[in-house]
Order: structure tokens, then sequence, then C-alpha cells
């Protein structure tokens, strides 16, 4: 018997229709998760991220939810730039792959609508009045949107107080469609662009990739795209922009293998100094611990030798000097 639940989501039970809904939602997947993952790494310091969260009435679920920390973390939201703009209230984060569709907005505005719901029934029970800006706002993520959605659900611009880019719907809605597509290519919009797709996408990784290599945000966001990767690559469904994207991220990830590998034969050395001058002088002191860079700038063969055959007072006659 059809299930009356696959007929409502797939449409056409052909066995074209259904081996096409199955491909699209299996090559959709890895964005998904990958745009879940990613904006709970990112929204993190700033309070709590539910991913996902369900609502109550029928089964729906939240892609992010966030509630802002009660003592807000400005430093860290002013580096998320208009992302942490977007998370200075409750949120809800909706975000696309494809061009969300006038169905999927409206599906999001329920999930809306319902958490509403759930802070009028508690305010209720607390005998709160609830104010309209304490409520949580929807932010649909999408890679673009066409005129026709932004004029079919009375979305504008403000381009005084916000980027190009970002369209708000009617004011009690609560909600904003960001078109990433469109958003300025400047340091502030970075963290978005890089749900975008194509392009965009591309050229936003060329910008992280740009950034100081010990910046933590760049860290994460990579290692991020770097499980996405891995996991596109074991996917059966993948297009064009799959293949494209695997191929921008290739060269990064092999310079990451290279330099765990690098910091594992550093460590490595580091070990064996430390060990040799233990056997040798019981503990390591402040001198001791100071000659270990400089000896660490010789190959393994020739600073073991001189750690075997060396005294104390020699090694730091000629190293402690280097380590000043």
């Amino acid at each position: 018997m059809r299930d009356p639940r696959l007929l409502k989501e797939v449409g056409d039970l052909t066995p074209r229709g259904v081996e096409g809904w199955y491909k699209q939602k299996m090559t959709r997947f890895p964005f998904d998760q990958f745009a879940k993952d990613y904006l709970e790494e990112l929204l993190q310091p700033l309070g709590t991220v539910q991913v996902p969260r369900r609502v109550a009435g029928e089964v729906r679920e939240i892609d992010v939810w966030f509630a802002p920390d009660t003592s807000p973390n400005t430093a860290e939201a002013s580096k998320l730039g208009l992302l942490g703009r977007l998370a200075a209230t409750p949120s809800l984060f909706e975000p696309f792959r494809n061009a969300a569709s006038a169905t999927e907005i409206c599906n999001c505005l329920l999930k809306l609508l319902e958490i509403r719901g759930e802070y009028e029934r508690e305010a209720n029970r607390n005998q709160q009045r609830l104010e309209e800006n304490h409520l949580p706002r929807l932010w649909i993520l999408s890679p673009t949107a066409s005129e026709s959605i932004i004029e079919g659900f009375a979305a504008v611009s403000d381009q005084q107080n916000w980027v190009n880019g970002v369209y708000f719907l009617p004011r009690y809605l609560r909600t904003a469609i960001v078109a990433i597509h469109q958003l300025p290519k400047t340091r502030d919009t970075l963290w978005l662009r890089i749900l975008g797709k194509g392009r965009v996408q591309q050229q936003a990784i060329d910008e992280l990739e740009s950034l100081p290599k010990n910046e933590a945000l760049r860290l994460r966001a990579l290692e991020l795209l770097y499980s996405l990767k891995t996991t596109l690559e074991v996917s059966q469904n993948i297009d064009e922009e799959d293949r494209d994207l695997i191929m921008r991220l290739s060269p990064l990830y092999t310079q990451r293998l290279e330099e765990a590998t690098r910091q594992g034969l550093q460590q490595g050395q580091r070990e064996v100094v430390e060990n040799l001058l233990r056997s040798r002088f019981g503990s390591l002191d402040e001198q001791l611990l100071a000659i270990i860079e400089p000896l660490l700038l010789l190959p393994t063969e020739e600073f073991t030798p001189l750690l075997l055959q060396l005294s104390r007072e020699e090694l730091l006659a000629r190293f402690g000097s280097q380590s000043n």
C-alpha cells in the first residue's frame, strides 16, 4: 500500500519519479549536513545551538536553532561579520543548497509560527507580556532569490541598515531571505558566502585560504569543508559543481595532510631530544628546555650523537646562545 506521506513528498511514484527524488535527496544531504555543522560550529561561542530542533504539531525540524547568551559576546560576534549580526536574537537558520522555492519558504514560515506559539504559551503560563523584539527571527539562507520570490513574499531590502542581498518580509513575520550570491564580496559577508555554491563559494574559499593560518575561524571552516569533500567523494550522486568543489578543496586538503605529517615528525623529534636530555641529566630545567629548539634545527642524525657525547656545559655553551 502506498504511503500517503511518501506520495506527498515524492509526487510521482513511478520508478523514474522515485529515482529522481532519491538522487535529489541524496545529492542535497551532504550540503544540508555541512551547513548545519558549519553554522553550529561558528555560532557556538555566541550562545546555544540546536541542530536540528523539533517543533510541535506535524513533525518538522528546524535546521539550526540559535539562542544568544544573556551576556552577548560582542567580540566573537564581530568576527562573524554579517552572520554574527543575524545571530543577535533568537533565530531559526534555514540554509538551502539550491534556491529556496515558494513552498520551501512557506514551510520555513510554518516552523517560525509554531515556535512563536511556544513563546506565547510560555509567556501566558508565566503571566508575562511577550515583547515583539524578544520573538525569534527566521533567516532563510538561499544561494539566489528570483524577483518573483522576492515580490511574491513582499520582501524588501533595507540598504540603509543592511547590505545588499538581505530581503525582509513584512514586519510581523520577522523573516528575511538572504540571497547569498547578491551579498557584497567583503570580509563581513565571508562566513555566509561559504554557504553559497559554484563560483561564489569557490571565491569565498579563496578568501578563506588567504586568511592568517592561525586564525581559529579559518581552521574550523576548513575542517568542515574537508569533511564535506570526503562525504562528496564517496557519494554516488554528485554533479559538475560538486566535482569542481572537490577539485578546489583537494590542494588545501593535501597541504593539511602534509602539515599534519610534518608536525607529527617535529613532535616526534622533540620527544626524542627531551627523552635523551632526561636520560642523561635527570630532569629538564629552564636551561635545558631553552636549547631544545636550537637542537631541532639540526637533522636527527646530527643532534643525536651530540646529545649522547657532549656534557651539559658543552651543550649549553654551544646551543644556549642560539636560544636568546
